[in-house]
């Protein structure tokens, strides 16, 4: 059994019909757990950084979320904005489209900008993948290329698809791990519900968790 396992997760709450008290209630229990963060969206990173003032829990907000297909100016401006109003950690999702081409400059100009974003204001980016979409040699195209242009963490996947293999697997995450240098942390979301897939995310080489579930299997521990 991996011990502290609350130090590896994300608490998220992306739901697109989120209320006030349920974000509040997401950092109350980040708070209670000391998880790494709150994950939430855009609309919710003020909150979110008035809730945990104060707390050992980052707050992390999505940034062109869930497709990806969004211009790199429109990417930066809301990454700014989420700086802006407290956030510490930027999850984007990746111009799937341009890696699926293979347009290493197009990646460049969508994930470069946001990384030396967050890095100018001590934050940390995580690039996301969207690993259903794609195939193993697109999945470790992406995790080189995301490395190489900033990234301090990649993420399978957003959560937001459906159907059987739409979020994390082992297989994606250990591809991904072995894709990048140790230093490059890796975020499997997507599909944890349970202490069993949040341990075998860890022993294939996950750095952090993002799930919604925490509550349901964080208190074995």
């Amino acid at each position: 059994m991996i011990h502290k396992l609350n130090t590896y997760i994300d608490h998220t709450d992306l739901s697109p019909d989120a209320s006030t008290d349920d974000i509040v209630r997401l950092c109350e229990e980040a708070k209670e757990h000391h998880f790494a963060a709150v994950c939430v969206n855009p609309v919710w990173v003020k909150t979110a950084a008035q809730q945990l003032k104060g707390s050992d829990v980052a707050v992390c907000s999505v940034v062109g979320f869930p497709s990806g297909a969004h211009k790199s100016e429109v990417k930066v401006a809301e990454a700014q904005l989420a700086l802006d109003e407290g956030a510490d950690e930027l999850d984007t999702v990746i111009n799937i489209a341009a890696l699926k081409a293979a347009d290493h400059e197009g990646v460049r100009a969508d994930i470069e900008p946001l990384a030396q974003l967050a890095h100018e204001n001590g934050a940390i980016l995580k690039v996301i993948l969207e690993v259903a979409l794609l195939s193993d040699e697109e999945i470790e195209r992406a995790s080189r290329w995301a490395a190489e242009f900033g990234a301090d963490y990649i993420k399978t996947s957003t959560g937001m698809l459906k159907g059987e293999n739409s979020g994390a697997t082992v297989a994606a995450v250990e591809l991904m791990r072995d894709s990048v240098d140790p230093q490059i942390g890796i975020k499997a979301a997507g599909g944890i519900r349970d202490r069993a897939t949040a341990e075998a995310m860890i022993e294939a080489g996950a750095t952090r968790l993002g799930t919604s579930s925490s509550i349901s299997f964080i208190e074995e521990d």
